[in-house]
């Protein structure tokens, strides 16, 4: 579920030049592995990455600053690790939850292009998978993303009266967000079957992660100015860029930041959360402002 911006943007949108990210606070999580991102929901900041085994841990906030409470999952099935890079949770309310894996299949040593990752998207059954702190029983589904084009992270969207599974490619060529029909998503075997695909619109490249702001129609891609490299936040509208199929941008806000930025999730009107591969300093607090 996404973070409730409530009326702290009101003025982003009427005046979309004046907005500013400050990094106020930054910490070591060192249980993550490389952090791939975050999720915030039910009062719970999840940041997930690929530790041995993909791992998804809950955390509650104390002013600014993150508290391990617990649980600590395992993206396992039979002790074998099948999420190994996790790359987005989608979940709202009694709606199908889905985790993406961006899996990296050619020579890491080497530049990668489109052909050397494989996208899959997971339906889950979340209540038991915070219940035992596996996959096992919990994984409904294995969805090849093969509408992608390089790798995928999953996040639930608003559009006229319809909520639906948003992603986005990650690469320098042909990137595009799609959205899925959910309901058809949790029953496929692949994402190019017919019904699954629901609409689309081209958007800049190195997209890591997305986040919703239903509020105000807001989708941020959560980007790289370069290949793995820098950090950049594009907020776009998300109904006019469905009706123009192509990314229509409110506001861009690249940060002076040299690694790799994963992740971000709102806490409130005024803080979020950014999390990056870094193996220290990888967890920021974000402040809002104008």
């Amino acid at each position: 579920m996404a973070a409730c911006l409530c009326a702290g943007l009101g003025w982003f949108v009427q005046q979309p030049g004046v907005i500013s990210l400050a990094v106020t606070r930054t910490t070591t999580l060192d249980s993550l592995g490389a952090c791939q991102g975050v999720s915030y929901q039910d009062g719970r900041a999840y940041l997930y990455g690929d530790r041995e085994v993909g791992v998804l841990r809950a955390y509650t906030i104390n002013r600014d600053s993150l508290v391990y409470k617990g649980p600590e999952i395992r993206l396992t099935v039979a002790g074998k690790d099948v999420i190994n890079h996790p790359t987005g949770i989608a979940r709202h309310g009694t709606l199908p939850t889905f985790i993406g894996n961006s899996i990296r299949v050619g020579d890491p040593s080497k530049p990668s292009t489109p052909a050397d990752w494989r996208a899959v998207i997971y339906a889950i059954d979340w209540a038991g998978l915070l219940r035992t702190h596996t996959l096992d029983g919990n994984l409904l589904r294995t969805i090849d993303d093969d509408a992608a084009v390089q790798g995928t992270r999953p996040e639930y969207v608003y559009y006229q009266n319809k909520w639906y599974v948003a992603t986005a490619d990650y690469g320098n060529h042909a990137n595009a967000v799609r959205l899925y029909n959910p309901a058809r998503l949790a029953t496929a075997k692949k994402t190019s079957e017919p019904g699954v695909l629901a609409r689309q619109f081209t958007c800049s490249p190195w997209v890591q992660n997305l986040h919703w702001i239903p509020e105000k129609g807001i989708l941020v891609l959560i980007q790289n100015q370069i290949e793995g490299r820098r950090w950049r936040f594009t907020f776009v509208d998300l109904a006019k860029s469905i009706e123009a199929g192509r990314e229509q941008v409110i506001n861009t806000i690249d940060m002076d930041k040299a690694d790799e930025l994963e992740g971000f999730a709102l806490l409130n009107d005024s803080t979020g959360l950014a999390v990056t591969s870094s193996r220290t300093n990888n967890v920021h607090t974000v402040g809002l402002r104008r």
